[in-house]
């Protein structure tokens, strides 16, 4: 499994491999969820990014979540519990192939903060073109720097997104 970071230029394959596991996530788990977002770097246009799409799920309780694991197992996610941030479950998914990481999904209950700020930052960066490419070579930057350090790049990313949210929070 290789866990270096890689910023790529922008793929316009990304909105339709994400139509595509939200498919198999909505087939997976059914009614437990409440909503289902295209998160993160890849759902902006234009920006490049790490080649993983993020996806976030809201489900109406967290408590479901237990109802939810073991479908995502068989589609091919690894679970690895809140991952630092209480009340968010993180999953992961690799390629068979070259076992690189090709998706993110973030599980949530509803009203969870976690949820306006992923949208927030996301819609944001969609309708602010400059923000976006300052963003995407803020990350060039970052990986350059933190190629191997995966928890670094995401710590120093944080001034700037704390930065946008105050911005867009603000608009």
């Amino acid at each position: 499994m290789n866990d270096t970071v890689i910023i790529v230029p922008y793929d316009p394959a990304w909105p339709k491999q994400y139509e595509v596991e939200k498919e198999r996530l909505q087939e997976a788990l059914g009614s437990l969820i409440v909503q289902i977002e295209h998160v993160g770097s890849t759902a902006v246009p234009g920006v490049g990014a790490k080649p993983i799409i993020d996806i976030m799920i809201i489900l109406s309780d967290i408590n479901n979540i237990s109802g939810c694991v073991l479908s995502l197992k068989n589609i091919g996610y690894e679970h690895l519990g809140e991952y630092g941030i209480p009340g968010r479950h993180f999953f992961r998914k690799f390629s068979k192939k070259a076992g690189e990481r090709t998706h993110h999904l973030h599980i949530v209950g509803a009203g969870n903060d976690f949820i306006e700020k992923h949208l927030l930052f996301r819609d944001y960066l969609r309708s602010n073109l400059e923000t976006a490419q300052q963003y995407y070579q803020l990350k060039k930057e970052l990986a350059a720097k933190y190629n191997n350090d995966r928890d670094s790049y995401t710590e120093a990313k944080t001034t700037f997104i704390e930065s946008v949210l105050s911005n867009a929070k603000i608009e």
